[in-house]
């Protein structure tokens, strides 16, 4: 039985299930994702008890999901810029702040060589104050359902190799 891009969508969702904060049907400003998820840490540094903090760290990270039968250069730039604007609407850069990732997953059954040519482009990176602040970066990786091929910008490379984990062979 071939799986719907529900049921994969679901089987991700499941991945990510157990580190991050899953959300279904988002709607942000200007669109709406099928499914997101969140993940925050903080790492702290003390100095003889919890009451004095040397220093902190946190680290964010903002998924977004997109599914579509046909994935083209138009609904991918649409995407893109509606992730990146809902991921950064999240960052907060403070001293504290080491570093943000915003994410968009896409689960196309097809994908148009120009649009596949583009994903494999696409880099996007922010310093705040110098890095001082933290900085983000936005990441990219695409599942085509058809030729069971994955694609990825650079920095979405760890992305990727999740989508080949969770579909091996295509199920």
């Amino acid at each position: 039985m071939e799986m719907t891009q529900q049921d994969r969508l679901d089987q991700l969702l499941n991945a990510y299930s157990h580190h991050y904060d899953i959300a279904r049907n988002v709607t942000v400003e200007g669109g709406n994702f099928p499914a997101t998820a969140f993940y925050y840490l903080r790492d702290e540094n003390y100095l003889i008890s919890k009451q004095h903090v040397l220093n902190a760290v946190e680290s964010h990270e903002y998924v977004y999901f997109y599914l579509t039968e046909h994935l083209d250069v138009e609904s991918l730039q649409k995407q893109i810029d509606l992730s990146r604007q809902a991921g950064m609407s999240h960052i907060k850069p403070n001293r504290e702040h080491m570093c943000s990732l915003v994410t968009l997953v896409i689960l196309a059954d097809t994908v148009d060589p120009e649009a596949k040519r583009q994903i494999g482009k696409i880099r996007f990176r922010k310093n705040f104050r110098l890095a001082f602040h933290g900085w983000m970066e936005y990441r990219i990786a695409a599942m085509e359902i058809s030729t069971n091929s994955f694609l990825s910008n650079p920095a979405g490379k760890e992305v990727r190799k999740l989508l080949e984990g969770n579909f091996p062979s295509g199920k």
